[in-house]
């Protein structure tokens, strides 16, 4: 049996999901897990200045309030796109900063256990149960990152394609303006830029002398993403979305627009564009000094530290040989029923949908989830095509989340470039859309969690639960169900053999001969689609692992729910109990569920 390569909504977006979809700080090389820092390395005084009350639970919330403030006003895109009125937060006069990469675990380690020391001081039985289930979150995401914050020198800020040149113009073009007063801390952003680069190429210097800087042809694939950008010149989309932004506010005068017009051109010649040369420059000097194009189990401690980050990625307590037999088991049921339902298909190369605008496809998988899904309220959401531009640098497909007091507007992001039609589309924005992103975080929102929550990254969650919806998908779209479970099944064991591809590239050291070899077995013999892939798990270790495992760790909840509640279970009621606890770590999910009635 052959299978085909689908085009994957998640090709590539591991950094632009986690930006993007987070929205969470650009500041921070290991973005939020390395970025709690209470305001004074003793406990006793950050108790001192936040914490009036005599309630254990108004003590508690102070203490998230306090963290997720600081972590939201730390960078400026991250309070922008976290908080439409950072205010009503008591958070006023933030400095205008893009923020300093840090290059020094120790320090993170250490930001990371004053905050651990701060957090013990609560004792969850004295809280309340909606407290205790965020006391339980935050202790397992900072014992998490604690344990990681060693390999902080191991991350890759400036990825080929998903780094932070590629996605930070993008946040930018998104950045709202609702006030002059936006519209001066963005102008005022872009002149702190130059700075902002020179900390990242301080960031690689710093991986560079510790021997974890990348390879001469990824640090070749970056500095040409950097060339091209600063080429486009005065045609620049970042130039042409500034002013549509100021068209769209409508109260501006003539004589306004064109001042900010002028100045907005200004800063991109001589400050935007300079800091793009600084990271050509930097990136030159530092070649040569790099890894070669092997996985992290090749680097000091890379085995040790591709575990932890497995662990942090999906949320899993399994180990890696539990994660394998999980999938090798899957994939083999996965086989089984696709086999047994070739000889009813006629199976064609694309489906042509009636409705084949993104929009209306949107709307068609809102009416058809709805048996199966709790319901949400009204939201509005935007499709944008990602300009042309930046086309051949970005994602797919993108799904940039609203801020948490305004989540009524949602924006995907459609990248032309990959020409998605039909099933493929169909599919892509039930990932990006419903049932999977814009659903899952706009009902989270809604559900009024704690602020802090908001910020914690827990991947194998988000983006598994939008490879989960993205597979039921298929049995929505207007097909056969046999070719439904076709299509279905070569997908999910497709993107089974590039996690056990991540494992064995990053845990077992595959060279792309191995790779390819491994593919083979399974009829799989494309080398340019293979060394394709072979690069993007060598920029982005589980990055694979965690959208299928995550995927895997629900399907698996599903026959635990299934089993406990018997002729109770539905599937609205499963999709209701995930949904209500929100991202957190599968283990924890699991203790809750079976603190479940049948």
């Amino acid at each position: 049996m052959k299978f085909s390569l689908p085009v994957f909504s998640c090709f590539r977006r591991k950094k632009v999901r986690f930006v993007l979809l987070a929205a969470v700080s650009l500041a921070a090389v290991s973005l939020l897990i390395y970025s709690f820092l209470p305001p004074s390395s003793d406990p006793d005084s950050f108790f001192s200045r936040t914490i009036t009350s005599n309630s254990t639970d108004e003590q508690f919330e102070a203490f998230t309030k306090t963290l997720f403030c600081q972590e939201v006003s730390g960078d400026s895109i991250s309070l922008h796109f976290n908080l439409k009125d950072p205010e009503s937060y008591g958070i006023l006069d933030a400095p205008v900063t893009f923020g300093t990469f840090v290059s020094s675990p120790e320090s993170s380690g250490a930001s990371l256990e004053n905050t651990l020391a701060a957090f013990d001081r609560f004792s969850p039985k004295k809280l309340s149960k909606e407290n205790q289930l965020t006391w339980r979150i935050l202790d397992s995401y900072l014992e998490t990152a604690l344990s990681c914050s060693k390999y902080l020198l191991y991350e890759e800020p400036l990825s080929p394609l998903t780094g932070t040149q590629s996605q930070l113009p993008v946040l930018l073009s998104e950045f709202t303006f609702e006030t002059t007063e936006d519209i001066d801390t963005y102008l005022s952003l872009l002149s702190t830029m130059p700075d902002y680069f020179q900390s990242l190429i301080d960031f690689e210097q710093a991986k560079s002398e510790a021997g974890l800087f990348m390879s001469d042809d990824r640090a070749d694939a970056v500095i040409q993403e950097c060339q091209d950008f600063v080429s486009m010149g005065e045609d620049h989309y970042l130039l042409s979305s500034f002013e549509e932004r100021l068209d769209e506010m409508g109260t501006l005068s003539d004589s306004e627009r064109i001042l900010y017009t002028a100045k907005s051109k200004d800063l991109l010649t001589t400050q935007i564009f300079p800091a793009y040369q600084i990271l050509i420059d930097g990136l030159t000097s530092l070649k040569g000094s790099g890894t070669s194009d092997t996985g992290l189990c090749s680097l000091p401690d890379g085995k040790e530290c591709y575990e932890a980050f497995l662990k942090q990625e999906i949320g899993t307590d399994r180990s890696v040989e539990e994660l394998e037999q999980l999938a090798a088991s899957q994939i083999i049921s996965d086989m089984k029923e696709m086999k047994a339902a070739l000889p009813a298909s006629g199976i064609v190369s694309d489906v042509v949908l009636q409705e084949s605008s993104p929009e209306s496809i949107l709307l068609e998988l809102k009416q058809k989830m709805e048996p199966s899904f709790p319901d949400i309220p009204d939201v509005s959401f935007t499709v944008k095509q990602v300009p042309t531009s930046t086309q051949e640098y970005l994602s797919p497909a993108f799904y940039l989340i609203p801020p948490i007091d305004d989540s009524t507007q949602n924006t995907i992001y459609i990248n032309p470039r990959h020409e998605m039609e039909g099933l493929n589309l169909f599919t892509t924005l039930a990932h990006e859309g419903y049932p999977g992103h814009l659903y899952q975080t706009t009902y989270f929102l809604s559900q009024d969690p704690d602020p802090i929550r908001t910020v914690l990254n827990f991947g194998g969650y988000v983006e598994g639960w939008a490879t989960y919806t993205e597979m039921m998908s298929y049995y929505l779209a207007p097909i056969s169900k046999e070719e439904a479970v076709i299509q279905q099944k070569n997908a999910s064991i497709i993107l089974g053999l590039y996690a056990l591809a991540d494992i064995g590239i990053h845990e077992k050291g595959w060279s792309e001969e191995d790779t390819l070899a491994f593919f083979f077995q399974y009829g799989i013999g494309d080398k340019d689609s293979i060394s394709e892939i072979y690069q993007l798990i060598l920029g982005d270790p589980a990055n694979y692992a965690k959208y299928y495992f995550g995927y895997l760790e629900f399907l698996e909840l599903k026959k635990e729910a299934m089993t406990r509640w018997g002729e109770n279970f539905s599937q609205k009621r499963f999709h209701k109990f995930v949904l209500d606890i929100g991202p957190a770590p599968f283990d924890l999910i699991r203790e809750e569920l079976e603190k479940t009635d049948a």
